[in-house]
């Protein structure tokens, strides 16, 4: 069971010792697939305990306010994805005006000393830490000498001929290219989290909606999905999915609304994944309600015909 922590100051999590990765690990991608996994190989190795290292808001949320780049994964799944993929701790940081006026030696000395032990720390292409981003690779590795740690970058992952970053993948999003953004991070794109309650429109339109708030967080993408829902059954279920801010119904804040066909259950509550196999349109107001319906029906009809022709391993049906 991995452990979660949030603060800079506390006891020692791992006092035998650790091997630590750094990042953002925004839509756990390849290459931060490939940073983990070389984490978790070398500290079984050792004995020692495999942590990632993050911060929530990430940096450039902080920064950024408004001007952020959209998110690709809620900080909950960010935790549970680290910990599918083998991390006995996982620290989400708080990132704010103390964490952001933090020196790289300061970093160092009290969150990879004094609260992790390091041993070994390994980073990403480009990595920068500190305030104002004044460390780098070169400096780490320095104060890992005196601090009695090593500190290493992976080499960058490399798919169709570029190298997989974040950045490229919410390009990819963005512009509905769901096979490009498949292979910067090996598998489809989903996004997980709670089923809450919403206005209950759907329902009164003949489409009940699995709904899913994004915490704040701008989405990566947005339009109308043929998608298969994780987490109801054994088996993904088929469905046409949402992802916007509703303008036929006045909606503000960016929500993810999934329609789940040929089902009929309560789910509020219930941890669901929504996983985005073909988009199939933009999002657009409409001058009416019957005019959204026709369009929904269109909608539902053609994410049926998606969903019977996907090859999907689990060899669920629309």
């Amino acid at each position: 069971m991995s452990r979660l922590f949030r603060d800079v100051e506390g006891e020692s999590l791992c006092p035998q010792g650790s091997v630590v990765c750094i990042g953002a690990f925004d839509g756990l991608h390849q290459g931060h697939r490939a940073l983990v996994g070389h984490v978790r190989t070398r500290a079984r190795a050792a004995g020692l305990a495999a942590v990632a290292l993050s911060f929530e808001p990430l940096p450039r949320e902080f920064f950024g306010r408004d001007q952020a780049p959209a998110r690709l994964s809620l900080p909950r799944a960010k935790f549970e994805g680290l910990r599918a993929l083998g991390m006995d701790v996982v620290g989400l940081l708080r990132f704010n005006a103390a964490m952001a006026a933090m020196s790289p030696e300061d970093f160092v000395r009290r969150v990879l000393v004094e609260r992790l032990s390091a041993r070994d720390v390994w980073v990403g292409p480009e990595f920068r830490f500190g305030h104002r981003r004044a460390g780098d690779l070169a400096l780490l590795q320095s104060l890992g000498e005196s601090h009695g740690f090593s500190a290493g970058a992976i080499a960058p992952v490399v798919a169709a001929g570029e190298r997989v970053s974040s950045t490229a993948l919410r390009q990819q999003l963005a512009a509905g290219d769901l096979d490009g953004a498949a292979r910067e991070l090996g598998r489809r794109y989903a996004i997980s989290g709670k089923v809450v309650r919403g206005k209950q429109l759907g329902r009164t339109l003949g489409y009940p909606t699995a709904n899913i708030r994004l915490a704040g967080k701008r989405p990566a993408l947005s339009g109308i999905y043929a998608t298969w829902v994780h987490g109801i059954g054994p088996r993904p279920m088929a469905s046409v999915s949402s992802l916007g801010t509703r303008p036929t119904v006045q909606g503000v804040e960016p929500l993810l609304e999934a329609h789940v066909f040929d089902f009929e259950g309560d789910l509020y509550g219930r941890r669901l994944e929504v996983e985005f196999v073909a988009k199939l349109r933009d999002e657009e107001k409409f001058n009416d309600l019957p005019a959204l319906v026709r369009q929904m029906d269109q909608d539902s009809a053609q994410a049926r015909r998606v969903l019977r022709h996907d090859r999907q391993d689990s060899g669920a049906l629309a």
